[in-house]
């Protein structure tokens, strides 16, 4: 083996270990700015449901004051029982529907906010599934 040879694998290696640096560097950054995504559509959709809880909540307690209102103007006790019973079903019938809505926006939430850690779950089974091209 000559010297010329040697250095010249010296330099092929030095190289491969130089672009394989780079690429985990770039493969890190990339983690980094998935993972500082991920955390921006969480905290935003947290905040968007805690919004939506709110307004549930306000919905909720406007229907109960509009049902001692009218609680308010009965003329018997029937009429006070119907009266009751129908703003109780209304607001068991609202809860059930507001519910339904949190849920289904935490579940996209969920999916919405893991996205670009997944993306970059599939980047790294797809890389690190190659070999290192030299």
């Amino acid at each position: 083996m000559t010297m010329e040879t040697t250095m010249e694998q010296a330099t092929k290696a030095t190289e491969g270990f130089l672009k394989a640096a780079e690429q985990a560097t770039e493969f890190t950054r990339g983690n980094f700015e998935a993972m500082t995504k991920a955390t921006q559509l969480y905290v935003a959709g947290v905040q968007d449901l805690g919004k939506q809880t709110m307004a549930m909540f306000q919905g909720l307690a406007d229907h109960g004051v509009a049902g001692a209102k009218a609680l308010g103007s009965v003329k018997s006790l029937k009429e006070a029982a119907e009266i009751q019973a129908t703003f109780a079903r209304a607001a068991v019938e609202k809860s059930l529907a507001e519910s339904a809505k949190l849920q289904e926006a935490a579940l996209k939430l969920a999916e919405t906010s893991f996205a670009p850690l997944s993306a970059r779950m599939t980047l790294a089974v797809e890389s690190f599934g190659k070999p290192l091209a030299a």
